[in-house]
């Protein structure tokens, strides 16, 4: 696989040359790289659908590669704070199909009697309502800022959580939403990745993403191409290209720990939670 060559066909992605792009996509490809073949298909035949309208392809992504142990973490973290901490209730903000949610509350000891789900995705949501365990269940089928923005000020929750989903909010945009997240809760969890903090569309990104995702795609075989046109492909190019769909917004723990801090927070903890292909994966608590 040539790095370089495969951060050339991103240069081109994010200068929005396509030609040029898929050009260099087809030469890592026939070099044996997979993710420049994904992305050459992807690029010939782009999709407009948003990766989480028809899930198929983001279930397939969880559901194996390094997704399988990495939830398996987290949901034993998840797990653990439950049993220590005991909520009364829980809020979970974008728990998607409940891959983290479910296992964790089935491991844990302590079971929360009132649980609220905040998922825009319709499919993902009625998943997860499917699994949960008897509990008094709540759900919003919307956005986290839709969410806040209906929510009445006595509405609280002893413990609110969010894992691998908050980095789907641009920054600005995030930090408001914890800040006005934070007067409904007494702690916050969020698992997400530490990601570097690579100047946007530098070399170092770009190597950087050509060397992550190359690993990741590696880490599938039958689902290969479901996972990476339906998922990993609008993910990777959103990031760069102008004008397109951009879904994830990741940064570093330390700028996760600054962020939380001028929202609000205080008592903040960081513990390791896997090392997955594309960053370390980590818990943050904050009250």
């Amino acid at each position: 696989m040539e790095t370089s060559t495969l951060a050339q066909a991103l240069q081109a992605v994010a200068a929005g040359d396509t030609t040029a792009a898929g050009a260099a996509a087809a030469q890592a490809a026939e070099g044996g790289s997979l993710l420049g073949a994904a992305l050459a298909e992807f690029l010939q035949a782009e999709q407009s659908e948003g990766v989480y309208d028809a899930p198929a392809a983001f279930e397939a992504f969880i559901e194996g590669g390094g997704n399988i142990p990495l939830y398996r973490a987290t949901s034993a973290a998840l797990a653990g704070l439950y049993d220590q901490h005991r909520p009364a209730a829980l809020l979970d903000i974008g728990c998607g199909n409940g891959r983290a949610l479910l296992p964790a509350l089935h491991a844990a000891a302590h079971q929360p009697s009132r649980i609220g789900l905040v998922e825009p995705s319709e499919a993902l949501l009625s998943t997860a309502v499917a699994g949960l365990p008897s509990a008094e269940v709540q759900t919003w089928p919307t956005t986290i800022q839709a969410f806040l923005d209906d929510l009445s000020p006595e509405s609280h929750w002893p413990l609110a959580q969010s894992t691998f989903a908050l980095h789907t909010i641009p920054h600005d945009a995030r930090t408001a939403v914890l800040a006005q997240l934070r007067p409904h809760v007494n702690m916050l969890a969020i698992a997400d990745f530490d990601v570097p903090d690579h100047p946007s569309g530098s070399l170092e990104q770009l190597r950087f993403l050509a060397e992550t995702y190359e690993r990741g795609l590696a880490e599938y075989d039958a689902d290969r191409d479901l996972v990476a046109q339906g998922f990993l492909m609008p993910v990777l190019v959103g990031q760069l290209r102008p004008g397109a769909d951009r879904v994830t917004w990741e940064q570093s723990k330390e700028l996760w720990r600054e962020q939380l801090t001028a929202a609000g927070y205080r008592n903040l903890t960081i513990s390791p939670l896997y090392d997955y292909w594309s960053s370390p994966a980590f818990l943050l608590t904050a009250s």
